[in-house]
Order: structure tokens, then C-alpha cells, then sequence
């Protein structure tokens, strides 16, 4: 891949972990209304950056591996 595309590649992988972001705070919003406890926990958060590979290490890879 080309710098740019891994850039594009990584911009595209932090969308797709910001909708799910967005979905896991909505859910967890909804469920406090209702009365609930929380769908998701910090360490649901906390994973999106490794299942998206977009933690600190995984881009650096991307671009020096």
C-alpha cells in the first residue's frame, strides 16, 4: 500500500470504530432511561481500538512494518 492508502485505510477504520462507538453509547443511554444497567462497559470501549487496529502500535506497524 501506498502512504496514502494506508492513511485512507486507518481514516476508514476510525469511522467504522466511531459508528460503533456511537451505537455502544446510544444502547447504553437507552438502557439507563429504561432503568438498566449499562450494555457496555469501559473495557467494551477500550477494545474498539484493537478491534479495529487502530491502537497506537497496530498504525505504526501499518506504516513502518
Amino acid at each position: 500500500m501506498t502512504p496514502e492508502q494506508q492513511a485512507a485505510y486507518v481514516h476508514a477504520q476510525v469511522a467504522c470504530a466511531m459508528a460503533d462507538l456511537f451505537a455502544m453509547l446510544a444502547a447504553n443511554t437507552e438502557r439507563q432511561q429504561q432503568g438498566y444497567s449499562p450494555a457496555y462497559g469501559p473495557e467494551s470501549f477500550f477494545e474498539l481500538k484493537d478491534q479495529y487496529c487502530i491502537s497506537h502500535n497496530a498504525v505504526l506497524n501499518l506504516f513502518h512494518g
